[in-house]
C-alpha cells in the first residue's frame, strides 16, 4: 500500500510539474493592428470598376509561434443594403501576390509580425457607371476571416475594417448624393 501511495504521489507531482512547465511556456496571441492599417489606395480603375487595397499588420504578441492556416476576405455589402455595387475581395501576404486567390498558410514567430493585404473590387451594377454607383454608396464592413492555430486548438477569428462611403468618395473623387 505504501508503494502504491508513493507511485500515485510521484505521478501527481510529475503531472503538476508538466502543467507548470507548459503554463510558463505561454501561448500564441495573434493581434490584427486595425488602428494602424494603411489607408485604402486605388490599384486600378475603369468605367465600371475600381480595385482598392489596405494593408493590416498581424502581430504575434504571445510567447509561442502561431500559424495562419487560411484567410478569406469577406466584404459585407448585401444587395438589400445597396444593390448598385457588387464587391469581391481577397487577402494575401504582402509581397507574395497569388493569381489563384489561394491563401498560403504562414507561421508568425513570437513577437514578430506579417502584413496582410486586403484587396476589394467594386463593380457598378444595373447599367450604372462607376461614378453613378459610387455617388449613392453606403458604409460597409470588410472582414478578414482567418483560421489560426498554435498551442491552442485551431479556431476562426475575424478582423473587421469599415470602408465608409465618405472615405470611398474622397478616394475616387466622387460626390455623394444625400438620400
Amino acid at each position: 500500500m505504501v508503494i502504491l501511495e508513493g507511485i500515485l504521489g510521484a505521478a501527481v507531482i510529475f503531472c503538476l510539474g508538466i502543467f507548470i512547465f507548459l503554463k510558463n511556456r505561454g501561448q500564441e496571441k495573434l493581434v490584427p493592428k486595425l488602428q494602424t492599417r494603411t489607408p485604402f489606395k486605388i490599384l486600378s480603375r475603369d468605367e465600371k470598376s475600381v480595385t482598392l487595397s489596405t494593408t493590416i499588420e498581424f502581430r504575434n504578441e504571445g510567447k509561442q509561434s502561431v500559424m495562419i492556416v487560411d484567410a478569406i476576405c469577406h466584404p459585407l455589402l448585401p444587395f438589400e443594403q445597396y444593390d448598385g455595387i457588387s464587391v469581391r475581395g481577397k487577402v494575401e501576404r504582402e509581397g507574395k501576390p497569388r493569381e489563384d486567390d489561394y491563401f498560403e498558410a504562414l507561421v508568425i514567430e513570437h513577437q514578430q509580425s506579417v502584413n496582410l493585404v486586403e484587396t476589394i473590387t467594386l463593380t457598378a451594377r444595373k447599367g450604372m457607371t462607376l461614378e453613378e454607383a459610387l455617388s449613392h454608396m453606403v458604409d460597409f464592413p470588410i472582414e478578414i476571416v482567418y483560421r489560426e492555430v498554435g498551442r491552442t486548438p485551431m479556431h476562426w477569428s475575424i478582423a473587421r475594417v469599415v470602408l465608409t462611403a465618405e472615405e470611398l468618395a474622397k478616394l475616387t473623387g466622387v460626390n455623394l448624393i444625400e438620400e
